[in-house]
């Protein structure tokens, strides 16, 4: 035990790094299980828009769009998510599929709909880069 102490004593920048690291770590791992949605794969997103009653919300920017959007889907910006939600508060029961060009922006939107009574919300894993990579089609509108 006297040892830690020395190196402890010896190297404070190295303490302070770890013990910031470390605490990244357990937040991180609290967030995750304690998220309430979902993270689907391409593939369970793809079983799940098959559902006729899903909500495909895109919530990238407008500029963003250019590439195509997943069919059916509803363009909502992060940004706008807090202020539309009534427009869509008919689907609280329904499953709802979010994503964005990486999956990012898309879990923040996710958290949202979760804190704001949506029951069966979830996040595609990878956004529109992973669609696309998996070669499923995007509409152009």
């Amino acid at each position: 035990m006297a040892e830690y102490i020395e190196f402890a004593r010896a190297h404070p920048l190295l303490v302070f790094g770890f013990i910031g690291v470390l605490g990244f770590i357990i937040k991180s791992e609290f967030d995750r299980l304690n998220r309430k949605y979902k993270q689907l794969g391409v593939n369970e997103a793809v079983r799940l828009l098959n559902d006729d009653k899903v909500l495909s919300l895109d919530v990238r920017e407008d500029k963003e769009l250019e590439g195509g959007v997943i069919n059916g889907s509803i363009h909502v910006p992060v940004s706008e998510i807090n202020s539309r939600l009534t427009e869509f508060s008919k689907y609280k029961d329904n499953p709802v599929l979010v994503y964005c060009r990486s999956g990012s922006r898309s879990a923040h939107a996710c958290n949202i709909l979760s804190k704001n009574g949506f029951e069966d919300v979830s996040n595609l894993v990878g956004g529109v880069i992973a669609w696309e990579s998996a070669n499923l089609p995007l509409s152009k509108k």
